[in-house]
């Protein structure tokens, strides 16, 4: 069956134009353009995924984004957002948000990261005890990480960011988000500083990393098997 996306967004062309993207792979498309017939259809009807536009008319997008949490505490939500401003990526990531793109943004990059949103939903429906990447395998039962087939040593704490990056591979996680997670001072330079020496350990170019990528202002986030490559960060 395909999965279903509920496009939350007011504008009729910016619907119109992810209607057709989301269709020609496989898609298959609701559509909103206020959050009360949002949170109407998603009372009637299955959906898989939320795209979800924060600024809309009659409600703020924080809020719907929080009222789905609450009744829809599995569905995965990407937020599409002219606003890029820290403390609203922040807010919305820290109420659930599995991801955030803003807008203008590039077809290819969101398809990738409704791929990831979709992965990381089965994930967590079922835990898969080995996660592989581009070389890179963790197991997280036996907790051995290997790169290219070479076993890496992590210290505990090192290990505990990774297991945390791997359960929500694809979705950016905020440094707070990260930090309570592995119960670590709230500095986030602690977090640069665990960042960095695993890209030393995991990454082919560490200056240049594909897998451990840096949002900016925001967080951190593990590039899922399906995304594609991201750009290295600034």
């Amino acid at each position: 069956m395909s999965p279903t996306v509920l496009v939350i967004d007011d504008e009729p062309p910016i619907r119109r134009l992810l209607r057709m993207g989301l269709a020609t792979q496989g898609y298959a498309i609701l559509e909103a353009g206020t959050a009360a017939t949002a949170l109407d259809l998603l009372g009637r009807e299955r959906a898989d995924l939320v795209i979800l536009d924060l600024g809309l008319p009659d409600m703020r997008g924080h809020d719907l984004l929080a009222a789905i949490r609450a009744r829809h505490p599995g569905l995965p939500v990407v937020v599409l957002s002219s606003r890029d401003d820290e403390g609203g990526k922040v807010e919305a990531l820290d109420l659930g948000a599995d991801d955030y793109v803003t807008k203008p943004f590039g077809m290819a990059e969101l398809l990738a990261r409704l791929r990831a949103a979709l992965r990381h939903q089965l994930a967590v429906q079922g835990e898969r005890p080995v996660f592989r990447i581009d070389g890179l395998s963790v197991d997280l039962v036996r907790r051995v990480v290997r790169v290219n087939d070479t076993e890496v040593k992590l210290t505990p704490r090192e290990y505990d960011f990774l297991r945390v990056l791997v359960l929500h591979a694809g979705k950016v996680l905020t440094h707070a988000q990260l930090m309570q997670a592995v119960s670590v001072s709230s500095d986030p330079q602690y977090l640069r500083v665990y960042m960095r020496q695993l890209r030393q350990k995991l990454e082919a170019d560490p200056v240049r990393p594909r897998l451990l990528l840096t949002e900016t202002g925001v967080g951190y986030r593990l590039r899922a098997p399906d995304d594609a490559p991201a750009a290295p960060p600034p």
